[in-house]
């Protein structure tokens, strides 16, 4: 169940305590204020945007995990990928009208609410603000890309490697780790149907790093032990922006 409040100023927002975000200049802060209705608390387990549905609103996580996902109509699942602090959320239904996916909430989730109405006085009045949220699409198909690099050509070591890379990285940033610890909160199962993969392959992948020493995941704490062959497995590269925008 998720409930509607209003607690934190946009002034005292914590994603701006973190030197991963950019500064906001103050009439920028002022017109956010006036920007958004509230916050909205997301209780793990709860759908946030439904696949098709038109909502009023889009949104800024504050604080958890989410994930964007499609369903088909047999019950197969796919992850699109994992939303994290200072992603946006909604804007497709904002501008195409109805949401091409749907967002649930892996973690309790606290989310900034912006009425969808005033997204245009954002653009017209704001033009650097509008620049942040073009910065976060391109960011969020940038991503995308990788994913379906991994779908269409990497093997099931490189495409596991790359996305718990990417996703210890994105944690760490973002600052939602414990005592220096990534806590991943999803499932195999969900990485499973992140990565195209079925459970027992990827229980199989999973295996085959950790008997490797490459990596250590139990009870949701996940370590990287050899990042650099880790890397070299996954070619990866991380496509750090600090500071980076959000709104």
């Amino acid at each position: 169940m998720s409930t509607k409040t209003r607690a934190c100023a946009c002034s005292d927002c914590p994603l701006r305590k973190n030197p991963t975000f950019r500064a906001f200049e103050d009439k920028e802060i002022g017109f956010v204020e006036t920007f958004k209705s509230g916050e909205l608390n997301a209780e793990a387990g709860t759908s946030i945007l439904a696949e098709g549905s038109n909502s009023a609103h889009i949104y800024t996580v504050l604080k958890g995990w989410g994930y964007r996902y499609k369903s088909l109509d047999d019950g197969r699942v796919q992850i699109l990928n994992f939303i994290l602090p200072g992603d946006l959320i909604g804007l497709q239904g904002a501008v195409m009208d109805e949401m091409g996916h749907s967002v649930g909430a892996l973690t309790d989730m606290l989310l900034c609410v912006f009425e969808r109405s005033k997204l245009w006085n954002l653009y017209s009045k704001f033009p650097a603000l509008a620049f942040d949220i073009t910065w976060l699409a391109s960011r969020e198909e940038q991503l995308l890309d990788e994913h379906l690099v991994s779908l269409g050509r990497r093997t099931a070591l490189e495409r596991i490697a790359f996305v718990l890379l990417l996703l210890n990285d994105r944690a760490i940033e973002t600052g939602e780790c414990d005592e220096g610890n990534v806590v991943f909160p999803f499932t195999q199962q969900h990485l499973a149907d992140c990565l195209g993969l079925s459970l027992v392959h990827t229980n199989k992948t999973l295996r085959k790093l950790s008997d490797r020493n490459l990596i250590g995941w139990k009870d949701q704490r996940f370590v990287i032990h050899d990042r650099e062959k880790l890397t070299a497995m996954a070619k990866y590269e991380y496509p750090n922006s600090a500071p980076r925008p959000f709104i």
